[in-house]
């Protein structure tokens, strides 16, 4: 069986990367899909995104996964690869809310498309990217929160953009 994992990953969390891992315990292939809103600025380039996304799954021994971008809807992307399962974390009531509408809609969109909630780790589950955007700018210590390759990325632009 196959799925797709849709987020922004702007950026890639640590929160992301444990449902990464425990989605391919039970899954054969993880399409992990950088969704890109046309009608907002994201803070990473969705192609760095990726490129970073790839990263933390192989430096955490990670197969079986493949990660694109798209810039329309999920139900269009689950079609042409063929896909009728997708993945969403969950974090709290709010989440449960906004993503079973999202899943309705997507499955009046795509008929057989299935979503599948995970609740987020213990350890993760207040973990979100605007939070750590935010930690970021004002120079604090994301490093219990992201990958290293992400940390990385992040210390690097904010010094840039400081500089």
């Amino acid at each position: 069986m196959k799925a797709i994992f849709p987020g922004s990953f702007d950026p890639l969390t640590n929160g992301h990367l444990d449902l990464i891992s425990r989605s391919l315990t039970f899954l054969d292939e993880l399409i992990i899909a950088v969704m890109v809103n046309p009608d907002k600025k994201g803070f990473l380039p969705a192609q760095e995104r990726a490129r970073l996304i790839k990263t933390a799954c192989r430096e955490k021994g990670l197969t079986r996964f493949r990660v694109l971008t798209d810039s329309g809807l999920l139900a269009d992307l689950a079609k042409r690869e063929g896909c009728f399962q997708v993945i969403k974390g969950i974090r709290n009531a709010a989440d449960l809310e906004s993503e079973s509408a999202m899943a309705r809609a997507n499955a009046l969109l795509l008929p057989g498309l299935e979503t599948i909630f995970l609740p987020a780790g213990g350890e993760t589950m207040d973990i979100s990217s605007s939070l750590i955007r935010q930690i970021a700018a004002f120079g604090g210590d994301v490093s219990h929160f992201v990958p290293p390759c992400v940390e990385k990325v992040l210390k690097e632009r904010l010094h840039k953009n400081n500089v």
